[in-house]
């Protein structure tokens, strides 16, 4: 059935409207519209309808962006990245047609659990290496990876599911976004960036999968962005974690971007390779 819809989606004559899904329950709310669960009629495939309001889109003055996310995340296929199989639009909405991913966000598990096991941890880093190592490839910065961006399919294997922030480009950037919490320090210092602000990520993400917070959360802002600057890193006696999953953290944040630990080394490293599932699904993980 996923073949119908890619088919569809991939025959430049194919124009899809609302006539083409039975809607079901919504999924989730944010700044620009809505998310709801939808079944595209002839072939029965279930999928998540992402409804963009127009009228939001002019307020915020969002099309060069979204037009933008929508092409890259449209070219990218790899196993840990949602697909967007196809849009349509009426007078007041923009309709994305997205992949569902039945586990939900990443973000509802952590909170839920605290903190994850350094299997479930591992095995998530190294489901997110290897789709940030095939972005890369085409060139794509995701520049926004977070809790909240990542969702999970029905055996748990992770989905990079936002691609709002991303940028195609194979020169150096100056555009300082994405979430606080994740921000490398060359963007905190409005430096240019590249890759690697990706890489940095992977360690926050890392730190925070394991401890249950971002390594340099503070009650403010400024001192929020002090600790990024400075690399304030401490790994608090909470609950037990292995030297190997603190070497890994302390070598991808780094703040000389061109010594943070390679994606290849990522997944090379003893502790990925020590915990990491290969069939990449977290539910097999006990």
């Amino acid at each position: 059935m996923i073949s119908q819809m890619q088919e569809q989606h991939e025959n430049p004559k194919r124009e899809w409207s609302l006539q083409d899904f039975e809607i079901g329950k919504p999924l989730g709310k944010g700044k620009f519209g809505r998310v709801y669960l939808a079944r595209e009629v002839k072939s029965k495939y279930i999928v998540a309808l992402k409804v963009i309001f127009k009228e939001q889109m002019e307020k915020y003055r969002i099309h060069h962006q979204l037009r933008r996310e929508m092409e890259i995340q449209t070219s990218l296929r790899h196993p840990n990245i949602l697909r967007l199989y196809g849009w349509f639009h009426d007078s007041e909405r923009i309709f994305l047609i997205l992949e569902y991913a039945h586990g939900g966000e990443l973000y509802r598990e952590l909170r839920k659990k605290s903190y994850l096991s350094e299997k479930q941890a591992a095995t998530y880093i190294s489901n997110l290496t290897q789709a940030l190592a095939y972005c890369h490839e085409k060139h794509v910065i995701h520049r926004d990876i977070k809790p909240e961006n990542l969702l999970l399919d029905h055996e748990g294997r992770l989905k990079i599911a936002d691609f709002g922030w991303s940028v195609q480009s194979r020169s150096k950037r100056h555009t300082m976004c994405g979430t606080l919490d994740y921000l490398a320090p060359e963007m905190v210092q409005n430096k240019a960036h590249d890759y690697a602000v990706d890489n940095w990520t992977l360690g926050i993400l890392c730190y925070e999968f394991l401890y249950g917070v971002p390594p340099f959360e503070a009650e403010s802002q400024n001192d929020t962005f002090k600790k990024i600057v400075e690399v304030d890193l401490s790994f608090p006696s909470t609950h037990s974690v292995s030297a190997e999953a603190k070497d890994i953290i302390s070598r991808l944040l780094v703040k000389d971007s061109s010594k943070r630990l390679s994606l290849q080394k990522i997944l090379e490293h003893p502790w990925i390779i020590k915990n990491a599932d290969p069939s990449g699904s977290s539910n097999m993980i006990k």
